[in-house]
């Protein structure tokens, strides 16, 4: 074959340093519009991205020359130098050092962008922790809880 083609749907997920509380209502578009931005320039366009004051969802394509870990890298990177700007409360915001990045069947992309656009109703019930651990077991993703939480 001469043509390389891919559609690799990721289910990204990380957290604000500690769990902080910061991304509140009026931050929370830009800060979606941006991160949308960034993964548009880097030929990963989202899917969908949705936050709660605490943590980020985001389900986007990769780029077919991409790595996971570099898209992450980079949309972390910019998106704490860029929100750090938006005042002085979020003078020293930051993301927690890991993520998680989960693939996404295309069968499965539609159930996947529900439940990213619920989280609001969804974590009235349920923390981030244990949300993410659920997670991490759904998949199969062996984990050290004394290293999960930076």
């Amino acid at each position: 074959m001469s043509q390389s083609l891919s559609k690799i749907h990721i289910h990204l997920i990380f957290s604000t340093k500690n769990r902080e509380a910061i991304i509140g209502d009026a931050v929370r578009d830009s800060l979606h519009a941006y991160l949308a931005a960034m993964l548009q320039n880097m030929n990963c366009p989202a899917v969908w991205i949705n936050s709660v004051t605490d943590h980020v969802h985001i389900l986007f394509e990769l780029g077919r020359t991409m790595a996971v870990s570099k898209v992450v890298e980079e949309v972390k990177t910019s998106s704490s130098k860029w929100i750090k700007t938006q005042g002085k409360e979020f003078a020293g915001f930051g993301w927690q050092a890991g993520y998680g990045a989960f693939a996404v069947s295309e069968s499965n992309k539609l159930v996947v962008e529900q439940y990213i656009r619920g989280q609001k109703e969804h974590h009235k019930k349920k923390t981030f922790q244990e949300e993410f651990r659920a997670f991490l077991e759904k998949h199969g993703v062996a984990y050290d809880e004394r290293y999960v939480w930076d």
